[in-house]
């Protein structure tokens, strides 16, 4: 423990990080050594622990992700037990494997006998280098062992989805959770399960990237930090014209590709809910948010507009007007108005409506059955009150909606 806190000291390390707990603490007393397992258990300090058959029986601290053994340890039992330690699920720091350091070769010693085995002999091989050992495997028991790495990868990177993360997953799976789609690959022969898996690489690209979820800092260097210069970038650190000019660029190059933009671009009144969120999911992929697109373009026009992306797409790719979603709501509902008499109960609605336009970008009979319309009737009531009229209503609303100017697509 001595020479733990001489080595850890120049880093930085408190020495209370760093405690030994064994059965001589408080002479011997049981109720201190628990109160030490306790402290290590739940407090922040210790957290590097030294001992001599502490992690046997009877010891539950999931967030150990470290065992570095010191001395021989003879019996299997003994050996498996201390092993087992360290095998609790932590999902409160993203455990997603332990690791084991021996420079005294207890594992190898033990491993004829030893029944514990690891699931993946490699951790951090990427998805990707798994996935092209699965292009070129030979024979089926080779394409089996590898699919189940695959499949014990997925295992744990699956735990540290947030739930943007899990979104993306699931709009790249065609729905599927990730315990979906891993027992879809476990009840496939293993050609049609390797194809599969190859079908959706997108998949592994989210878990990789782990959506939503930012990176762990890590520290290089003790000394003290200077600001020399700060500045906003925006997708890969880009500027904020370089920014949308790859926007323009990603939407020109793929309006062909993705079937939702060439909707948003020549038939915006048939956009639905579903259509739109799929868009959104694969603009944010690659960057592009409705947030970063009016703070890039606020920064580089010097024009308070709060935009959606429905009007940023249609900008870049028709030339037309950008307009925020509280304006072309309005005008909406104003022409609206021109081209029907309305009672003043219908009135009263459509500002209910148009309070609703503010916050979604479509308008479709899914949202009068959801949310407040939902509790006051649904689409039956509100289509009584307009007379049997609301699909024409929606169509006609959905149609002033992308008036918007701008060359036909």
């Amino acid at each position: 423990m001595k020479l733990l806190k001489e080595i850890y000291e120049p880093y930085g390390v408190d020495n209370d990080a760093i405690m030994k707990i064994t059965g001589s603490i408080g002479g011997g007393n049981p109720k201190k050594v628990q109160e030490a397992i306790k402290r290590f258990k739940n407090e922040r300090y210790p957290n590097i622990v030294v001992t001599v058959d502490l992690l046997t029986t009877g010891i539950d601290v999931p967030k150990i992700t470290t065992l570095v053994f010191m001395r021989r340890v003879k019996s299997r039992i003994l050996f498996e037990q201390m092993l087992g330690r360290a095998t609790r699920l932590c999902p409160e720091i993203g455990k997603t494997h332990f690791e084991i350091y021996d420079p005294v070769g207890v594992y190898e010693s033990l491993e004829d006998v030893n029944t514990m085995k690891p699931v993946v002999q490699q951790p951090n091989t990427s998805f990707d280098d798994l996935l092209k050992g699965l292009e070129v495997l030979p024979t089926e028991k080779q394409l089996q062992n590898q699919i189940d790495l695959i499949v014990a990868k997925m295992q744990r990177k699956k735990r540290s989805l947030s739930q943007d993360g899990l979104a993306h997953f699931r709009h790249a799976a065609q729905g599927d959770t990730p315990d979906q789609f891993i027992q879809k690959i476990k009840q496939m022969p293993v050609e049609q399960a390797k194809n599969y898996i190859l079908e959706h690489r997108n998949v592994f690209d989210i878990l990789n990237e782990g959506i939503g979820r930012k990176p762990r800092a890590v520290v290089i260097s003790d000394k003290e930090d200077e600001l020399v210069s700060h500045q906003r970038g925006y997708g890969k650190g880009l500027k904020p014209k370089d920014y949308l000019d790859e926007f323009k660029a990603f939407i020109t190059n793929n309006m062909n590709k993705i079937a939702a933009l060439e909707v948003v671009c020549t038939r915006p009144s048939e956009l639905t809910r579903e259509t739109l969120k799929s868009l959104r999911l694969e603009l944010d992929r690659e960057g592009f948010t409705e947030q970063q697109l009016n703070t890039a373009w606020k920064q580089l026009s010097n024009e308070e507009i709060t935009a959606d992306i429905i009007s940023f797409i249609r900008k870049e790719a028709l030339g037309c007007a950008l307009l925020s979603r509280e304006e072309r709501t309005k005008r909406a509902i104003a022409k609206l108005k021109e081209k029907h008499s309305f009672s003043k109960m219908e009135l009263d609605w459509l500002q209910r409506i148009e309070n609703v336009l503010l916050h979604e970008a479509v308008l479709d009979r899914d949202v009068f059955n959801s949310g407040a319309f939902k509790n006051q009737g649904g689409y039956n009531r509100i289509n009584k009150i307009f007379r049997n009229q609301l699909d024409t209503i929606i169509t006609d609303i959905n149609h002033y909606l992308f008036e918007d100017g701008g060359q036909s697509a």
